[in-house]
């Protein structure tokens, strides 16, 4: 790769390090694991870019790339949970809304993977439902079907917290 282009791919990821962390940190669930699963993307974004010609797409190259990487790591891992120690719940000292985030939090951790990844994309990306669909390599139909039974399974856990889980406008 030139030099052109190896600048470029720098200038792109210290511009958008922080949004597209933040979307791997959604999809895992865990600091260390998004930090592995960007690096991945970004690794392979860096072999494809000579081939990337549209770049105002890339941040859309990279996201697919997050979820694809995302999904095979979920495949090979399953359902399991590691973690350096256990949580200590503590007490809200009268921060009652970070206890509701961290349990809205730990409900969205529960979600089967695909059903996070939904959510993460359709509300904190805020793409529409075709984007959604276009990155999870799914029918629009999936994406509503997951976005639905997420919901459902969100407001059935967080049953005490009514205010945490809203219908979507």
């Amino acid at each position: 790769m030139n030099r052109a282009h190896d600048q470029a791919f720098s200038d792109f990821v210290a511009a958008r390090w922080a949004a597209l962390f933040r979307s791997a940190y959604l999809l895992t669930g865990n600091r260390h694991e998004a930090e592995d699963l960007l690096q991945t993307a970004l690794a392979n974004t860096y072999v494809a870019w000579p081939r990337i010609r549209d770049l105002g797409a890339l941040e859309g190259y990279v996201r697919r790339a997050l979820v694809n990487a995302a999904s095979r790591g979920w495949r090979a891992r399953g359902r399991t949970v590691v973690t350096d120690a256990v949580p200590d719940p503590g007490h809200d000292g009268g921060l009652g809304v970070l206890g509701d985030r961290a349990t809205l939090w730990q409900a969205v951790c529960d979600l089967p993977p695909r059903m996070r990844a939904t959510l993460v994309l359709r509300y904190y990306e805020e793409l529409s439902e075709a984007e959604t669909a276009a990155a999870l390599g799914c029918s629009t139909g999936s994406v509503k079907s997951q976005t639905h039974h997420a919901l459902k399974r969100l407001r059935a856990a967080l049953a005490d917290h009514t205010s945490l889980v809203e219908e979507p406008r």
